[in-house]
């Protein structure tokens, strides 16, 4: 069985973050494994409080995944400090970690702040260079270029000063901002528009999450980086048009949609 792992913060509610991640992983086929970057109080509402880990107790749970059960791909998500990012970043290096895929999550579906601003260029200099792909929104996307994107030649354009930048894939997330789910992936200089099906659900709690989680399995499971885009993409996709309906907010997809139970009466 190939293996995964995501460094990241915790959902309580679920939705997203580790516990999204170890659900995509799962029905995915791929061993999940998690260190826990950060716990979090928050629902389908919002983020109402934020512990982060201590730095030297997660090096302590990187350095027990490595030396056990190596990851054949690994997720980062949450990282709200720059010391927690240089941890992360020390220990990939150490352990010659194979198909990192960086989410480079800044804020919540919610609209929550999740990364200081002081770590942004912590985590440009010390993780954008391990990592094979990074999954950045619009928003992010600006944050980290300093350009407006309006449109898709906007996305273009940012998408490759970011590749340039990084030295890494960029896959560039439209959302219904830009278009309605057209992706644009970065790579090796040359752009691929990935055509996506709008999904009329206002329920899109830890989608980025999810994606990048779905990413992360199919390198582990062998594909090639497009293909690996490509098929997560239909996943999400999928867990949207589930049409699943929790919380009295933005809901979380369901991550299990392909799965069928009996239920006991």
């Amino acid at each position: 069985m190939k293996t995964a792992l995501t460094i990241a913060g915790s959902d309580s509610s679920g939705g997203a973050g580790i516990q999204a991640d170890i659900k995509t992983m799962t029905v995915h086929g791929v061993y999940a494994m998690s260190a826990v970057t950060a716990l979090t109080a928050q629902n389908t509402t919002g983020v109402y409080g934020i512990m982060e880990a201590d730095p030297e107790f997660l090096a302590n749970q990187l350095d027990c995944v490595f030396t056990d059960i190596r990851p054949d791909a690994v997720k980062i998500g949450m990282l709200s400090s720059g010391e927690i990012m240089k941890v992360v970043a020390e220990k990939l290096r150490q352990y010659e970690a194979e198909h990192v895929v960086l989410d480079p999550v800044m804020v919540s579906t919610s609209g929550s702040r999740l990364m200081q601003e002081e770590a942004v260029q912590v985590m440009r200099e010390q993780l954008f260079p391990l990592a094979e792909i990074i999954t950045p929104n619009i928003p992010e996307t600006e944050v980290l270029t300093g350009m407006e994107i309006r449109n898709a030649e906007d996305m273009e354009k940012a998408a490759a000063k970011l590749q340039n930048a990084c030295g890494c894939a960029v896959l560039c997330k439209g959302g219904h901002r830009v278009n309605d789910a057209n992706d644009l992936l970065c790579m090796n200089g040359g752009m691929h528009w990935l055509p996506g099906k709008r999904v009329d659900n206002p329920n899109t709690h830890g989608t980025g999450c999810t994606l990048s989680s779905a990413i992360a399995s199919n390198l582990a499971l062998g594909y090639s980086l497009e293909e690996a885009v490509r098929k997560a993409k239909t996943y999400l996709t999928g867990a949207l048009e589930a049409g699943l309906n929790l919380g009295k907010g933005s809901g979380p997809v369901n991550h299990i949609y392909g799965l069928r139970w009996e239920s006991a009466m």
